[in-house]
């Protein structure tokens, strides 16, 4: 199990400050950290792309749309029994919205939106990647802290709601996007079956923090006439990865 200065000081304070209900929220975005673990000393379960995928779903106050990111390559390196490392390689170009009709006037407008520099300015950075720095065991006595969203009919779903259910592990890492990268931690579900590695979950990010500000909520104005962008994105990823040969 990796080891980290940022969990080893976060148990401290839990530890100290026991008379204070522990509180888990959205994936909040902090600064990068540093893998302190040599996945190469680990065996790599490779990620299957065919198997694996992100889903995403971004909400104005009037509509949802919601669909997929392919996943290019990657892997989970594991020592013993423990997962020490990992990479995701996401492909942004294979982005799909599955709520529209594919090639229709509609689709092609929004993806072409979605790659565009107001969003994931595909050009420049094609891909997204999540790099693992920290794996711990889930602790079910963390008190789930829901962030408040302005109420609309679409407001996106509240981590209590969207979180898998029964996770087995709190996952930490560093999400880049656009070239920004942010370390995040969130909850997952976990299993090891033979020589395979099943993992899901399912949390939500704040896309301003690397810099998607396009109709974001900075203007109460733009609130009152429900013609913004939720800052907050659902997002999950459905992996499987087998052991190298």
């Amino acid at each position: 199990m990796i080891k980290t200065n940022i969990f080893i000081l976060s148990l401290s304070i839990l530890i100290i400050s026991c008379t204070q209900n522990p509180k888990g929220t959205d994936a909040l975005a902090g600064e990068p950290l540093t893998k302190t673990e040599d996945v190469n000393k680990g065996t790599k379960y490779f990620i299957d792309p065919s198997s694996s995928v992100v889903t995403w779903i971004g909400s104005r106050p009037v509509k949802q749309h919601n669909g997929t990111i392919g996943i290019e390559e990657g892997y989970i390196a594991v020592d013993g029994s423990s997962i020490i490392g990992g990479e995701i390689i996401m492909d942004l170009p294979s982005l799909d919205i599955k709520d529209l009709k594919k090639d229709s006037e509609s689709y092609d407008k929004l993806k072409n939106h979605l790659m565009s520099e107001d969003f994931f300015l595909v050009d420049s950075f094609p891909r997204a990647q999540f790099e693992l720095i920290a794996l711990v065991p889930y602790d079910s006595m963390v008190e789930i802290s829901d962030k408040d969203e302005y109420p609309s009919e679409n407001t996106p779903a509240l981590l209590s709601e969207f979180m898998v259910k029964n996770p087995t592990h709190s996952v930490t890492g560093n999400l880049t996007l656009r070239g920004i990268t942010k370390s995040i931690t969130f909850p997952a579900a976990i299993l090891f079956r033979n020589d395979k590695i099943f993992a899901e979950a399912k949390f939500n990010i704040d896309r301003t923090e690397w810099n998607v500000k396009y109709d974001d909520e900075s203007s109460v104005l733009d609130k009152a006439k429900d013609k913004f962008i939720y800052n907050t994105v659902n997002v999950g990823f459905s992996l499987q990865a087998q052991k190298e040969e």
